[in-house]
């Protein structure tokens, strides 16, 4: 079994994504699961075949420890760690080809706590990887998209693991905003003379800094638009998934 966690900021797409993704398995002959590792959520956009909620109450949680919705989610993160052993115990009964992990709305409670690290050896460091969704509506300007790499990178940083950039929601963009977009990904120079265009604006200097050090770091690659809603771009995270877990290759179609 290999694990793909679905990790972005709040209202980036992960679940709806997750939800997608399994479909597209599903009629590809590709056996998946979905796992929720998010205890506070109320809805999610699929059928969780293992939901941590079965084991940590946001509400119960709230109530013991007298936290508000903020404090209890810190407590929430950390409770996951020490129940670690459930939720394995449970995923090992699963013979599956895909583990489509859910992760917390809110990015930093799994991403820069050492409960995420606990969570990601005990479910299998070398065969994981990340899926980051960015949003397009924070990734519209410059300053915007580079906060946006800049977070990814910390993911990566804090997790140590292989990644593969996603520009979630194109649905709801322009061609010529996805365009764009995916253009500053891949080609540092436009992004750069896009900074230099509003360079009047004075977060922009900052934004510049921060440009450099991304660039300075080997951040810049490739990112890929995806939509949920219309269900484009999920076969490069196929692809993408073979290539890091398989060396390329398909062996997972039935």
């Amino acid at each position: 079994m290999r694990n793909i966690y679905f990790i972005g900021t709040a209202g980036s797409g992960k679940s709806t994504m997750v939800g997608a993704f399994k479909r597209w398995l599903d009629e590809n002959g590709v056996d998946a699961i979905t796992v929720n590792l998010d205890p506070g959520t109320d809805k999610l956009a699929y059928k969780a075949d293992i939901d941590i909620r079965e084991w940590i109450s946001l509400g119960e949680v709230m109530d013991e420890y007298s936290l508000g919705p903020n404090g209890a989610q810190i407590v929430a993160a950390d409770l996951m760690a020490m129940n670690i052993h459930k939720l394995t115990s449970v995923l090992s009964g699963y013979k599956t080809k895909y583990a489509l992990i859910d992760t917390p709305g809110q990015l930093e409670l799994f991403a820069f706590r050492e409960s995420s690290n606990l969570i990601v050896n005990a479910l299998g460091k070398d065969k994981s990887m990340i899926a980051y969704l960015s949003d397009p509506m924070l990734c519209r300007r410059p300053n915007g998209f580079v906060s946006s790499m800049m977070l990814s990178a910390l993911v990566q940083f804090r997790l140590q693991l292989p990644m593969i950039n996603l520009l979630s929601k194109t649905d709801a963009l322009t061609e010529e905003d996805s365009r764009r977009m995916i253009d500053w990904f891949e080609n540092p120079d436009a992004l750069y003379g896009d900074f230099l265009d509003e360079y009047s604006d004075p977060n922009t200097v900052v934004g510049m800094e921060l440009f450099k050090a991304l660039e300075n770091t080997g951040a810049f690659g490739s990112i890929r638009g995806v939509s949920a809603e219309e269900e484009t771009g999920l076969e490069e995270i196929y692809a993408s998934a073979q290539l890091m877990f398989f060396g390329g290759e398909d062996a997972d179609r039935d």
